[in-house]
Formats: C-alpha cells, structure tokens, sequence
C-alpha cells in the first residue's frame, strides 16, 4: 500500500521516569476494561551488587523505562495475517486500525505481533488497539498519551517530522523491544544511557504483572 504520509511516535527514554501517566490517560480517554492495555510503560534493568575483598560493595546495577504502543509498522503482520481485513492500515496516514465490523476476534493479530498491540476485548469479543488517537489529530492535536506525559518524553507526527526533530533519535533496536528488521516500526528512540541492544541478556523485564 503507498501511504500518502507515515507518522509515528518518538519515546525520549533519557527522559521517561516510568510514571505510566501515559498508560492511565489511554486507559481512561478510550475507556479500557482491565486486562486491556493500549499503552504499556516497561521497566527493564539488571546487574548485581558484589562483595570486594576490601569488604566493599561494587554493583553495575541499571534500569531504564520505556512507554510503548503500536507502532503502526511499515510491514505490520498483524495486518498481514488478519483473515478478515479487519485489520489494516490506511492509506492517509499509515496508522493501523481494525474494523469492528468485519474482527472475528481470532487473536492471529496479536499471535504475530512482536509489540503487543493488539488486544483482545473478551466484552466485545473483538480486537482492540491503539489507533494514533485519529480523530484527535484530525483536530490538529496530539495523542491523548502525548500530551498528557508530564516529562515530554513523547511525540507523535509525521515519521521524516519527526526525525529531522529528533536527530539524536536512533532506531528503536533497544531491550526489551525486538530487532526494528522485523516489522519497520514508525518509531524513533532517544536512548536512555543505560539502554541495552535489542537481544541483550543482561537485563530482564521487571514489571511483567503490568504490561
């Protein structure tokens, strides 16, 4: 599909202090059941504390915050594998939606998405997701997770805005996000400077009960 013009999102992780505001001002403008999450704020960290021979203590103890939603990829197989088209993306903007109307809620979306996007709704017994808030910025404003981060740690716009923007953006390749080869997702990331590679082992996700 040739998208007239990509947007996306921009995470400052240097700036992010894991506060989920994001997360609750999606939750609550899009009135999202428990177990529903659109927006997810990970914590990921790592290291030790280790006894010296002087008897002191030398640790490399990290940890590092990073709000996540879709990321409304360039080659997305949650609307590659959709049996139905109800997933797709569309052609103004790039955003990937789901139409209600045609979700069978099979779940095969959410089965390949390596971001956890896609979110089952056993109320409507449908797919759900984050949309860009679309109808906001059709009024010229920023997603409701944009503008209510109390750190400006996120934006959102057109993807060649954005990065000309944000040159210290890099690619969004950091633990405990997969590898961006995957799905091209139209998301930039400023790191934080205890950011690990995507694939790092040397650090886990410590707020699992939340995302």
């Amino acid at each position: 599909m040739q998208v007239k013009q990509q947007y996306g999102f921009y995470v400052d992780a240097s700036k992010c202090t894991g506060c989920k505001t994001c997360h609750v001002s999606c939750k609550d403008k899009n009135d999202l059941p428990v177990g529903v999450i659109w927006r997810r704020v990970y914590e990921y960290g790592g290291g030790q504390w280790a006894p010296q021979a002087d008897g002191t203590l030398k640790q490399d103890v990290f940890a590092y915050y990073l709000s996540i939603g879709c990321n409304h990829c360039s080659n997305p197989p949650c609307v590659e594998r959709c049996p139905t088209g109800a997933m797709h993306k569309r052609s103004k903007d790039g955003l990937v939606h789901v139409d209600a109307e045609q979700c069978i809620g099979c779940e095969m979306c959410a089965a390949y998405c390596p971001y956890d996007a896609p979110q089952y709704d056993p109320a409507q017994g449908l797919m759900t997701k984050c949309d860009g808030c679309f109808e906001r910025i059709d009024q010229g404003l920023k997603p409701i997770c944009v503008e209510s981060c109390p750190m400006r740690a996120l934006d959102f716009g057109p993807m060649a805005e954005l990065k000309a923007r944000y040159p210290e953006a890099v690619k969004p390749d950091v633990a405990p996000l997969p590898s961006s080869d995957l799905t091209q997702p139209n998301l930039i990331i400023a790191p934080n400077r205890h950011s690990r590679p995507s694939g790092s082992e040397q650090g886990q996700v410590l707020n699992w009960a939340e995302v």
